[in-house]
């Protein structure tokens, strides 16, 4: 495989991301290891951006929305932000510490000597320092838009990198805002946002560029071409995904209590979530009540679905396409809950009413691709062998919710469904852990960032050795090698085996 095996040539990459990498790349060569000082600016620094511009950057979500609740912008967007910094800089200066690494004592005599030990790396040290990659390259979906640049900007800041950042299509008002604001606060050869043109070149073009890292969260379909992309360079990916998570509620679990959990999860941001709940599996005759449930739940939380705290879909393709799944659903036998019954929502905000489906069959199109939306398909069960089974068919998904407070059965789920991260009797909140990584698995993405593992993800781990005073390599065992060398090589081979 070459470089002509992928797509992109040279000549579409566009002059502004060619010339803020060498920009990047030249400052790096200049100041290649920022202290801790350097750091904390830095991350003091995008709090500052923040906080000082918070009026402006909830206004310009809302536009590309069209209706974006301001609290779920406030609360899932910039308070965690300003939390994970928070986070990141109380535990930056142990992370950024060298750490200490056994020298290995090739044997010991024990027993048989006295417990004399046979070293060839007398008086050495091993260090493992974490070390910053150079320039990292992240690529921002459209549905958290403010979290998702800045929380790998924290991860990539805190291990002493510089980042270009291009935003999504979707999110244009946002995209040029921070382009803006930007250079206020960090010079260029620091950090960088772009826009997205919308004619679908500039995202190959950036995920071309020789990144030292490349970061990226969206579709899969997406994700391939974007690691494709990055191969022509060698570069490695840490890549967020989406899928199918599943929750299943066992019959311990109080049904309105999980309800009311993952109700709230699959309205927040009108179920346009990667983490989403995507399909619930509900133990025989329990459907009715959960239904029940679920009208009350939203009849109370959205009396109003074309009111501000009820956001909209993203752009009219995708508002179209959620009503076409559903309209696949129903014509393959499904049966539709509507739970906004007598409300009429606002086709020009691209509103869409919530809904269960019931009756599902892995034949419909929700079954077979993540919805992103506020449609929740519902599925019965018997046993919990029947749904690992299920779940395991399929692609293995970003997240895992299991709701009982059975210990035992909680354990049977995490251990027979291998899924990104797990979050028990609740949906969601795991992602929202700074000290957790997170991350996908298989389809559902590889790499893992936030809290310490991100800091991890964009360091090099880089191990040092320092020889001690004396070398009983270059005094024992150089050619020609005679008696005496091959007498210490059979003794330490039988000293290890």
């Amino acid at each position: 495989m070459n470089a002509n095996d992928f797509p992109l040539a040279e000549t579409l990459m566009p002059a502004e991301f060619k010339e803020c990498f060498e920009r990047q790349k030249a400052a790096c060569l200049a100041d290649p290891e920022p202290g801790y000082a350097a750091r904390r600016a830095d991350l003091e620094t995008l709090a500052r951006m923040l906080k000082e511009n918070r009026t402006e950057l909830v206004e310009a979500i809302n536009r590309d929305y069209g209706n974006r609740s301001t609290f779920e912008t406030l609360f899932v967007e910039l308070f965690v932000a300003l939390d994970d910094i928070k986070v990141t800089l109380k535990h930056l200066r142990k992370w950024m510490k060298p750490q200490r690494r056994h020298v290995d004592l090739v044997a010991s005599l024990g027993q048989r000597a006295g417990h004399i030990d046979l070293m060839l790396y007398p008086g050495g040290r091993n260090r493992v320092i974490p070390q910053p990659l150079g320039v990292v390259g992240v690529i921002v979906p459209w549905n958290f838009p403010l979290l998702l640049a800045f929380a790998p900007l924290v991860a990539i800041f805190a291990a002493g990198n510089r980042a270009m950042v291009k935003m999504s299509e979707n999110s244009s008002h946002l995209a040029n805002l921070l382009a803006t604001l930007s250079p206020k606060y960090f010079p260029t050869d620091k950090l960088m946002f772009f826009a997205d043109d919308g004619r679908g070149l500039r995202g190959p073009a950036f995920s071309s560029l020789p990144f030292d890292h490349l970061m990226f969260t969206g579709s899969g379909n997406t994700g391939r071409a974007v690691m494709a992309n990055a191969a022509r360079n060698l570069t490695p990916v840490t890549l967020e995904l989406g899928g199918k998570s599943p929750a299943v509620v066992a019959a311990d679990f109080p049904l309105q209590t999980a309800a009311e959990r993952i109700m709230w999860v699959k309205m927040l941001n009108a179920g346009q979530i990667c983490t989403n709940v995507d399909y619930l599996f509900l133990p025989e005759g329990r459907v009715d009540e959960f239904v029940e449930h679920a009208k009350r739940l939203v009849a109370a939380r959205y009396p109003d679905i074309n009111g501000s705290d009820y956001t909209s879909i993203i752009d009219a393709r995708a508002h179209q396409r959620l009503l076409d799944t559903l309209e696949d659903a129903r014509s393959k036998g499904a049966r539709l809950i509507n739970l906004a019954p007598g409300q009429t929502p606002n086709a020009a905000q691209r509103k869409l009413a919530p809904h269960l489906v019931l009756d599902v069959t892995d034949d419909m199109e929700l079954m077979k691709r993540e919805i992103f939306g506020p449609i929740l398909p519902i599925k019965t069960y018997r046993d919990k062998q029947e749904v690992v089974d299920y779940v395991n068919r399929r692609d293995r998904p970003l997240a895992l919710y299991p709701f009982t407070h059975d210990k035992r059965l909680q354990q049977f789920y995490i251990s027979h469904v291998m899924s990104g991260g797990v979050s028990v009797n609740e949906a969601l909140l795991h992602v929202g852990q700074h000290d957790l990584p997170f991350g996908g698995v298989g389809a559902s993405g590889m790499g893992h960032y936030h809290g310490r593992e991100g800091f991890l993800t964009f360091s090099k781990l880089r191990p040092v050795f320092y020889q001690g005073p004396a070398s009983a390599i270059q005094m024992l065992f150089q050619p020609p090698y005679g008696k005496r060398a091959f007498g210490l090589i059979e003794l330490l081979m039988k000293l290890k085996g």
